[in-house]
């Protein structure tokens, strides 16, 4: 760990017409620079735990490394914030990836969504269905999820980001960016080889394109959020073929995209 994931402040708490002096729980950033093969490469502002795991999940969505056994080493430099990365077999085209943008028509319309270069090379479009979700899983997921937000509960500053099968969770991860807690859990499974693509990410903010395209990236055919979709979001969501559910809460829910992974409990 780089540095703790939240620290203890003294701040002026105003309740019920008082200020009062208490103690606080504040969530932390730290910038982490990525080189490649001793060549700067990016920035991230990330919550300071699972860095490395995060910065394979990285590589990996973006398409400079294909899978984790491209990384001959990986180490943290704690006091300079970097974590360096070895490889013999990054993607040749990395660097000319980097803020270019690619225009392609989705769902073959008139309408056109604008990506990074790379989002349109890495992203995955889903053809199978491996896995379904009844309403009752949905609600069910996404409470465990909840409970487990620890940091979240202690100081709202957030994202938590969670992968299950039908019937539990089996990875949590949480960080100030959304992405980044995406990033956690796909590198996580890379370095153990724990297959995705039968499994469901739980989410805790909004399904933006980002959002979408990182869960394409990583394999994953269903998402579930307690929040909202963006329209776009939900247009790459049929173009790839991943389903997407949103506003779960108070025993309701609504399928946005993909409603044939859905099932009612009577075929459950």
């Amino acid at each position: 760990m780089l540095n703790r994931a939240d620290i203890k402040r003294d701040v002026l708490h105003f309740s019920n017409g008082k200020m009062i002096i208490r103690e606080d729980t504040i969530v932390t950033e730290f910038p982490v620079t990525i080189k490649i093969n001793g060549q700067e490469f990016v920035t991230m502002v990330c919550t300071p735990e699972y860095v490395e795991d995060m910065v394979i999940g990285y590589l990996a969505s973006e398409g400079i490394i294909r899978k984790y056994e491209d990384i001959k080493e990986i180490w943290i430099q704690e006091d300079k914030g970097f974590v360096h990365v070895k490889t013999d077999k990054p993607n040749p085209y990395y660097e000319q990836f980097q803020n270019k943008r690619y225009i392609t028509s989705c769902c073959g319309g008139s309408r056109q969504g604008f990506v990074f270069v790379n989002d349109a090379l890495t992203a995955k479009k889903v053809n199978d269905i491996h896995v379904k979700v009844s309403p009752e899983d949905c609600f069910r997921l996404m409470k465990n999820m909840q409970e487990s937000a620890v940091t979240f509960q202690q100081t709202g500053g957030v994202h938590n980001a969670a992968l299950c099968d039908r019937n539990e969770l089996l990875l949590s991860r949480m960080d100030i960016g959304r992405h980044n807690a995406l990033d956690k859990i796909y590198g996580y499974c890379l370095k153990n080889d724990i297959s995705i693509t039968d499994k469901i990410l739980v989410f805790s903010g909004r399904i933006s394109s980002e959002i979408l395209l990182k869960v394409a990236k990583i394999g994953c055919e269903i998402v579930l959020s307690k929040s909202a979709p963006t329209e776009l979001a939900l247009t790459l969501a049929e173009e790839l073929g991943i389903t997407t559910v949103g506003f779960i809460r108070n025993q309701s829910f609504n399928v946005y995209t993909g409603a044939e992974r859905m099932m009612m409990e009577s075929e459950s």
